[in-house]
C-alpha cells in the first residue's frame, strides 16, 4: 500500500468541530484520497460516510458545508436515521435491497473535535498521546466557524505539510503578512508523531494590542503568542493568542502527486458578551483575510516544488528552523514499516 493510502486508511483524521454539526441535517464535506467523506448530523447520531449513493454511486453532496438532507439527485434515494429510503422499493426483485446502506467510517470525539478513520490501526487516544489534552482544551474554547476555504493545493501533500512545519521561509514568502508578527524562534515540543511550536511575538506594539483584547473573550485556555499544533498525518491547528483557531487539512488527492486537497476553517473563541462580539467583528474580518492571504502565499510557493523533490529520507541540508521536518519524515518511515502501529498497540 502506498504512503498516502496507508496513512489515510490506518490513522484518525481531524474532521470538524461539534458546532459545525449542531443541527439535524448539518454536514461538512472533505475531499480525500478515497473520494469525498461527509460528516453529517443524522438526528440522534453523527455519522461519517462515503459521499456516494449506494445505488449507482452518484455524489450526494456537492457543497463544502451547510444543512441538507442526504438525498441523491439521481433517483431520490435518501438516508435518514440509519435507514435507506428507496422510491419504488417494491420494484427491486432480484437483489437484497435491504442491504443497501451508505459506506460509513469510524468516528471518535476528542473534546468537541470530531475525528474519523477508515480502519484505524490504533485508538484515537493513543494516536494523539499527550497532545489529546491540548486538543480538548482548544475545542472547548471555540464558539463558531467564520470561514470555510477549500481548494486544490498545487503540490504533493507532504511538501505542503513540511512548509507548514518550518519557519525558515517566513521572511521570504510572508514578508507582508505573517512576518509582521516578528515571531521569535520559540520552542518545538514533540508528542509522539505530533508536534507543536510555541513562538513569542516579537512585535511589541502588536503584542500589547493583542493583550488588550483579552477581557473581551470568555476563554480558559490561551498561549500568549503564536502556536501551531501538527496532528500527524494531515492536520494543523494554529492560533495567535487563542482568540481564533485555524484548522487545516492537507489530504492526498486520488491518482496524482501534483495537487492535494486543502481545507481550512477559521473558528472564533467565545466573546464575553454581545457588545464584545460587535467590537471584535472587524478583528475577525481581518483574521479571515490574513489567513487567506497567508495560505495563498504558501500555495504559490509550494507550486514551485516538484513531487519528486520529497522523500522520507532526512533533508541533506537542514536549517535549525526545519528540524520538525526530520521528525515528520521519521514518522512517515515508521508508519510504512509498521512501527507506529506496534507502538500504539495496547495504549
Amino acid at each position: 500500500m502506498s504512503l498516502d493510502n496507508t496513512l489515510f486508511t490506518n490513522y484518525w483524521h481531524l474532521a470538524c468541530h461539534r458546532r459545525e454539526l449542531a443541527n439535524e441535517g448539518d454536514f461538512v464535506r472533505l475531499s480525500t484520497v478515497v473520494g469525498d467523506v461527509v460528516m453529517y448530523n443524522d438526528g440522534d447520531d453523527i455519522v461519517a460516510f462515503d459521499n456516494r449513493c449506494a445505488h449507482r454511486g452518484a455524489r450526494i453532496y456537492e457543497g463544502e458545508c451547510g444543512n441538507q438532507a442526504p438525498t441523491c439527485k439521481y433517483h431520490g434515494w435518501t438516508y435518514r436515521n440509519g435507514m435507506t429510503i428507496i422510491p419504488e422499493r417494491e420494484r427491486f426483485h432480484n437483489c437484497n435491497i435491504e442491504a443497501a446502506r451508505l459506506r460509513t467510517f469510524a468516528t471518535e470525539w476528542c473534546g468537541d473535535f470530531l475525528f474519523f478513520s477508515v480502519t484505524p490501526a490504533h485508538t484515537l487516544e493513543a494516536q494523539l498521546g499527550d497532545a489529546a489534552r491540548m486538543v480538548e482544551d482548544i475545542s472547548f474554547n471555540i464558539d463558531r466557524r467564520i470561514d470555510h476555504n477549500a481548494y486544490e493545493y498545487p503540490c504533493y501533500w507532504p511538501l505542503a505539510i513540511e512548509n507548514a512545519l518550518e519557519s525558515y521561509h517566513v521572511a521570504m514568502v510572508h514578508a507582508d503578512t505573517l512576518m509582521g508578527l516578528e515571531l521569535e524562534d520559540g520552542e518545538d515540543v514533540f508528542f509522539g508523531d505530533n508536534s507543536i511550536i510555541y513562538a513569542p511575538i516579537g512585535n511589541a506594539r502588536l503584542s500589547k494590542q493583542l493583550k488588550r483584547l483579552r477581557p473581551l473573550f470568555e476563554i480558559d485556555f490561551q498561549y500568549e503568542g503564536y502556536m501551531s499544533l501538527y496532528l500527524f498525518p494531515f492536520s494543523m491547528i494554529s492560533s495567535t493568542y487563542g482568540y481564533s483557531y485555524s484548522i487545516q487539512n492537507f489530504f492526498p488527492k486520488t491518482g496524482t502527486q501534483d495537487t492535494s486537497n486543502f481545507i481550512s476553517r477559521l473558528y472564533t473563541a467565545p466573546a464575553r458578551a454581545v457588545n464584545a462580539a460587535a467590537i471584535l467583528a472587524s478583528f475577525f474580518d481581518s483574521s479571515v483575510k490574513m489567513n487567506r492571504d497567508i495560505f495563498k502565499e504558501d500555495a504559490d510557493v509550494c507550486g514551485l516544488l516538484a513531487p519528486d523533490t520529497w522523500s522520507m529520507e532526512p533533508l541533506q541540508y537542514m536549517s535549525e528552523r526545519e528540524r520538525k521536518i526530520s521528525h515528520f519524515r521519521e514518522s512517515c518511515r515508521r508508519a510504512m514499516s509498521g512501527l507506529s502501529e506496534s507502538a500504539y498497540a495496547g495504549a
